[in-house]
């Protein structure tokens, strides 16, 4: 038989891609030990970046007086390129695509969870009355699962 011929058989008995419920996409990751071993390298990354931010958080807001809404702002900025430059290459291993694409990408998800964390904060100081540090140090925690499943799902897809 020929190449050609063969091809085309081939072709024949491809069976066409079936897009499976989100539900069963979701039942079928949790299943793969290395989404786990992902989950908990992104957990690593992001505590290195979790104590650089509250870092610099703290010294914004209590040595070099700056409001907590801005230094929210200044921390993320900080962290956010640290912590891509480890998940590109650690975490997800990810160095098909160009990194500005990445980076690019990276950035909207991290801007995204940004939003969601910076409104937790303001609501746990504002309105709960909670010291500036702490509600910092929850805000990130709450942003975290938006933000792994952002960069996994489209950041730095396989």
């Amino acid at each position: 038989m020929s190449d050609e011929m063969s091809t085309t058989i081939e072709r024949k008995l491809e069976l066409p891609e079936i897009q499976l419920p989100f539900h069963v996409r979701v039942r079928h990751g949790v299943r793969r030990p290395h989404n786990w071993l992902q989950l908990v390298r992104f957990g690593a990354v992001g505590a290195t970046g979790y104590a650089v931010n509250l870092g610099v958080f703290a010294f914004c807001v209590h040595v070099a007086g700056i409001d907590y809404r801005v230094s929210a702002v200044l921390a993320f900025v900080v962290s956010v390129a640290n912590n891509f430059w480890w998940n590109r290459h650690w975490t997800f291993g990810a160095k098909q695509d160009h990194p500005m694409v990445q980076g690019a990408r990276f950035f909207a998800v991290s801007l995204l969870a940004f939003a969601f964390t910076y409104l937790v904060l303001v609501a746990l100081v504002s309105g709960l009355g909670l010291s500036k540090v702490l509600a910092q140090a929850i805000a990130i925690a709450a942003g975290t699962p938006l933000n792994f499943v952002g960069q996994k799902l489209w950041s730095f897809r396989a």
